[in-house]
């Protein structure tokens, strides 16, 4: 994807939870996510960090090269107990809030400025983050699938919620597709949003998806 496409595909997935979380009221604000132990406020907080974490990123020009790219930065985050350490203080934080919507409104707020400033960087140029640095593009990639995969932990309980954009997804699949490498498939079965969802470890494999993925199921989530 180009450059361009890549800071369109961020708008997309970050308008994509914004349409999902402007017209909850206090109660579906606090309906069970995807995410053990979140409710859906905790998760936008969470995305909230992510945008703010893009605003500094993209005010932070870094010399190249870069050492990760779109693909192999998430490599670099090994499954540790930091994830529920995490999880523990983004529930604390966001219940620090006078009610659920201020966070959705800090969100509209910050969500747009990020799409801005990813707009306006120079996308020959490199940022750094979380002790990185990456071509312009591939963080705006990084962020585009975490919006997606988090877009579908939001929306289990909330069934009438749009879905992410074509666009967006694309961008998230194309990692999940890095990940898997090119010696492998996804089974023919999987739409977009399976694969993003069992890449994950969303939702667990079934015994079809065992036998068509053979020695490769073991690979499985490619991601958390």
């Amino acid at each position: 994807m180009t450059p361009i496409g890549q800071h369109i595909a961020l708008a997309q997935a970050y308008d994509g939870i914004t349409r999902v979380v402007a017209d909850l009221d206090d109660a579906d604000l606090q309906r069970p996510t995807r995410c053990r132990g979140w409710v859906v406020a905790d998760l936008v907080f969470h995305l909230l960090c992510d945008a703010q974490r893009a605003l500094v990123a993209l005010a932070s020009p870094a010399d190249g090269p870069p050492d990760v790219d779109d693909v192999s930065y998430w490599r670099s985050f090994p499954g540790s107990g930091d994830g529920a350490r995490h999880a523990w203080w983004a529930r604390r934080s966001a219940a620090a809030f006078d009610r659920p919507s201020s966070v959705v409104r800090l969100w509209a707020d910050t969500a747009p400025a990020a799409v801005r400033a990813a707009g306006r960087a120079d996308p020959a140029g490199c940022v750094t983050t979380q002790g990185h640095v990456l071509r312009v593009p591939d963080l705006l990639a990084t962020l585009t699938t975490e919006a997606v995969v988090h877009h579908l932990d939001l929306v289990p309980d909330l069934p009438d919620a749009p879905l992410p954009g074509q666009l967006a997804v694309a961008v998230a699949v194309a990692t999940m597709d890095g990940l898997l490498s090119d010696d492998a498939v996804r089974p023919a079965g999987w739409d977009d949003h399976e694969y993003l969802l069992k890449a994950t470890g969303r939702i667990p494999l079934t015994d079809r998806d065992n036998l068509e993925l053979g020695e490769v199921a073991g690979w499985f989530p490619l991601l958390g």
